[in-house]
């Protein structure tokens, strides 16, 4: 039951901030982001290392077609789990006066969306039926439609429809896919939507593929991956940046779980087959996202295109299909949604300072806002993969594992260090030194809180990422046996 409340918390929350008087609005919203914040540490002090899918819970929903209500973690599931109930409240919190400005539905708007967004979320998570999964794959879309065409920037309405547009678009190609795994459920004797189920049956590698092509783009528009990346950039530079920050450290991890989830847990051989190609488009995300960010003026669509390159880097961790690599991949799911987020909320604080996200028309902040400063050098820094920061492990395991698939292929994501190194240092340069051509407030105790538990995440696990690894093992060690892939192995 404790997954149960962990969606309802969220979901309660956001018809209960919907319809309260706006005064009690934000306070309200926030309490129920912690309570779910709770709820989410209960959960995990119930989790026992390598047991497996936990915390389930099953039901029947729709018999005649072998639907359930089902949910379950492993440590997969946990980690996105707890990378969401964590993010969520520190979003409230920095969105809490930047969510009245004018022209939008304001605070209880703002709080009521990001809740039920976190709920859907959740539940995709969680969920360990496909349609199931699909329905809540689709519902995130509601919440963050309305987040990014109600809030931010002008352009915002447009940016909106065009990320609705490619989300329906992959939602759609997954359903054939979806419903395709029904009818090889139902022809082996058990129709069933249940993950257990259907990977219990021995899809031939023809009809794999199939079903590999349309989950994988469904999953790859998500992520964002080259060439279906497009959307990103447009929203990220629209919407605010708490809004951001949901979509890109929690919502588009779905796509790299997803893949995790069923391309590779259900559909191992195809995935085997698809290998070659996905990893070829991993890397072109990894460069051209780099590239591209190089020559942004917006700072938030430029932090935006870097995460097309992390999210290159997440996939080419997957789909070399080594020990190393998965457990690489998922870590770096859980520090690029750090390291990401505390850049975008320094950003935001910095655009409200400034009054522009252009960045000629920054410079010397670090004069008058030292503190600052420091935090958007840290996160830019995460950004390009220092050592001591959290993103440092779990690329430098993604790069072996990827000289360990081919020599060549680890080249080219070693050269995505250097572009890293560059953007991230090129932005900070020409924001924060310089002649000074702008003079603003330092944070404030209240935004130093906000986003100093982001800071400390990243020493963290940057030095003691063991916690993550112990849980993250387990998952690798049980997707890799059912590709084929030996534990103390490769990619044979």
């Amino acid at each position: 039951m404790i997954l149960t409340i962990l969606i309802l918390l969220p979901l309660v929350g956001a018809l209960a901030t919907a319809f309260a008087p706006a005064a009690l609005a934000r306070t309200l919203g926030l309490g129920f982001a912690v309570a779910t914040l709770l709820a989410g540490v209960v959960a995990a002090s119930q989790y026992e290392l390598d047991a497996g899918m936990q915390l389930t819970e099953t039901h029947t929903w729709i018999e005649s077609l072998g639907v359930h209500y089902a949910l379950g973690v492993d440590g997969l599931g946990l980690l996105m789990v707890l990378l969401t109930v964590v993010l969520v409240p520190i979003v409230l919190l920095a969105g809490w006066r930047e969510s009245d400005a004018a022209g939008n539905g304001g605070a209880k708007a703002f709080f009521a969306w990001t809740l039920a967004l976190e709920a859907m979320s959740l539940a995709v998570f969680t969920a360990t039926d496909v349609l199931l999964f699909y329905v809540v794959f689709e519902a995130t879309l509601i919440p963050a439609y309305f987040l990014i065409g109600g809030f931010g920037r002008a352009g915002r309405g447009r940016a909106a429809t065009k990320f609705l547009i490619y989300q329906l678009a992959g939602g759609l190609v997954m359903l054939a896919s979806v419903i395709g795994l029904y009818v090889v459920s139902a022809n082996a004797g058990n129709p069933s939507f249940l993950l257990s189920d259907l990977a219990a049956i021995d899809i031939d590698p023809i009809t794999q593929r199939w079903l590999f092509v349309g989950f994988f783009i469904a999953f790859a528009i998500k992520a964002p991956m080259f060439p279906v990346h497009t959307w990103l950039a447009d929203t990220t530079e629209k919407a605010t940046p708490g809004t951001s920050v949901l979509l890109v450290c929690i919502l588009d991890k779905i796509g790299t779980f997803g893949m995790l989830r069923f391309c590779l847990g259900l559909l191992p051989d195809a995935s085997q087959w698809a290998t070659p190609a996905v990893v070829v488009l991993a890397l072109i995300s990894i460069i051209y996202g780099a590239l591209v960010a190089i020559g942004q003026d917006d700072v938030l669509r430029l932090i935006g295109l870097t995460s097309l390159s992390h999210f290159g880097f997440i996939v080419l961790g997957i789909f070399v299909l080594s020990p190393t690599g998965g457990t690489g991949a998922i870590l770096y799911m859980v520090n690029h949604g750090i390291a990401t987020a505390l850049m975008f909320l320094v950003a935001g604080f910095l655009i409200q300072r400034t009054g522009t996200a252009s960045i000629r028309e920054m410079g010397g902040v670090e004069k008058s806002a030292p503190v600052l400063a420091g935090f958007f050098l840290v996160a830019g820094l995460a950004a390009c993969g220092l050592p001591g920061l959290s993103p440092f492990v779990s690329e430098m395991m993604v790069i072996i594992a990827a000289f360990d698939h081919h020599w060549l292929v680890g080249s080219v994501a070693v050269l995505a260090i250097v572009l890293a190194a560059f953007y991230a240092l090129w932005m900070y340069q020409r924001t924060m030194t310089g002649p000074g051509l702008v003079s603003v407030a330092d944070l404030d105790r209240r935004e130093v809180g906000i986003v100093a538990p982001l800071l400390l995440a990243l020493v963290l696990f940057g030095f003691f990422p063991m916690p993550l690894l112990d849980v993250i093992n387990p998952v690798v060690h049980d997707t890799l046996a059912g590709v084929g892939i030996a534990q103390e192995g490769g990619h044979q």
